[in-house]
């Protein structure tokens, strides 16, 4: 009775098996199926930057054989650029390097990928690292897909909206100049209480002539009419600058403002006004969400041979961890206490992000609720080559 068991026994697992392994057979002809026939483009990429594979929609995209392709450098292809048209190659921003570096997948990166001017299209990217057993290399798979028209559509929208905030800056800037030839005694003299509420009204132009700023500013570098103009900087006197400026502000709010820098640090190649503007953004936030008796400590370092590292650290509430993946998202508003106190529209943050990666630079934080929060960003050195 033991054989025919045995042989019972021994067909049903080739069954099984022979099963299982059509099954996985016919899954791989489906996957592959798809990853051909998709419209998204869909590349792998070796660690050391070389196109191992494209699909046919990443061939047709880029106007260029998918025979011809592998082996080739992603500089060559790819060149990769960011929404304002700065090249990422070669960058801490690059965002393959990113993806290898770390480990981590970057979802929805808006880039403009492809070398040919005339073949050039902006993409959502997704940049996902993998790592073979049987292969001594890492991979990232690169996802992008073709969002040119719906893009066209947003220009649209932001041509409106930067219209609609030119046209409201004008007479903003008016109302408040009139305020401040009031406040000055030019139209005959005031009493105290009038001066006071006077003063309150400036206040509330002012911060409406900022908001109009901030969104003009978004929409033209929406539309790529952003560019900075680098030169050589000391960081120093440019910090100085910044923290003079919002002294009355830290006063009022009983928050110590220090300075942990040395006045021979290198020199920087940096669009001076745009990271004032950074500066005081990261600064301002700071000093608003620490309590009194805080302090708020803007700090410098040597990141690398190419880039310097400069922080903003406070002693403040810190950041919810629900809030932590939204903190850089335009108009984001918290739910958390201090945030409906506080006040802000959302805009801040994000401006400090683009101004920084279009100086091909990283921003990033460290925070611990009740504890404070630290944000650093990158920024190149100058040098020589700065010159050319």
């Amino acid at each position: 009775m033991s054989v025919p068991v045995v042989a019972e026994s021994s067909s049903l697992e080739e069954t099984v098996n022979a099963t299982i392994e059509n099954t996985s057979v016919k899954r791989r002809h489906a996957i592959d199926a798809a990853i051909v026939n998709t419209s998204d483009a869909i590349i792998a990429i070796r660690q050391d930057f070389q196109l191992t594979y494209l699909n046919p929609a990443a061939a047709t995209k880029l106007g260029i054989a998918r025979q011809d392709a592998v082996g080739k450098s992603c500089t060559e292809l790819l060149g990769c650029q960011n929404l304002n048209r700065m090249l990422l190659c070669g960058t801490s921003s690059c965002p393959l390097t990113q993806a290898l570096e770390k480990q981590t997948s970057l979802p929805n990166e808006e880039l403009i990928l492809g070398t040919d001017p005339l073949r050039r299209f902006e993409a959502s990217a997704s940049v996902n690292p993998i790592h073979l057993v049987e292969d001594d290399f890492s991979y990232a798979i690169f996802t992008a897909r073709d969002m040119s028209a719906l893009k066209v559509a947003n220009r649209v929208r932001s041509n409106f909206v930067s219209m609609v905030s030119h046209e409201l800056r004008t007479p903003l800037n008016s109302v408040h100049g009139f305020i401040d030839l009031l406040l000055q005694g030019h139209m005959g003299e005031m009493n105290d209480e009038q001066r006071m509420y006077l003063g309150y009204t400036q206040e509330g132009v002012q911060q409406l002539i900022s908001i109009v700023e901030d969104i003009l500013f978004m929409s033209r570098s929406d539309l790529g009419q952003f560019e900075v103009k680098q030169q050589e900087v000391h960081l120093l006197g440019l910090v100085r600058q910044v923290v003079l400026s919002l002294q009355p502000q830290a006063i009022k709010a009983e928050v110590e403002l220090c300075l942990d820098m040395t006045a021979n640090g290198p020199a920087l190649f940096i669009d001076p006004q745009r990271i004032k503007q950074v500066l005081n953004n990261l600064v301002a936030n700071a000093i608003k969400f620490t309590p009194p008796g805080g302090t708020v400590t803007v700090s410098a370092s040597q990141h690398d041979e190419h880039f310097a590292m400069i922080s903003v650290s406070d002693t403040g509430y810190g950041i919810p961890t629900e809030d932590g993946q939204h903190v850089f998202e335009r108009f984001y508003q918290s739910n958390h206490s201090q945030q409906s106190k506080m006040g802000g529209y959302g805009l801040g943050l994000s401006i400090a992000r683009l101004i920084v990666e279009q100086h091909g630079g990283t921003i990033g934080f460290d925070t611990v609720v009740n504890k404070g929060t630290t944000f650093y960003f990158t920024l190149p050195l100058y040098d020589d080559r700065c010159e050319v």
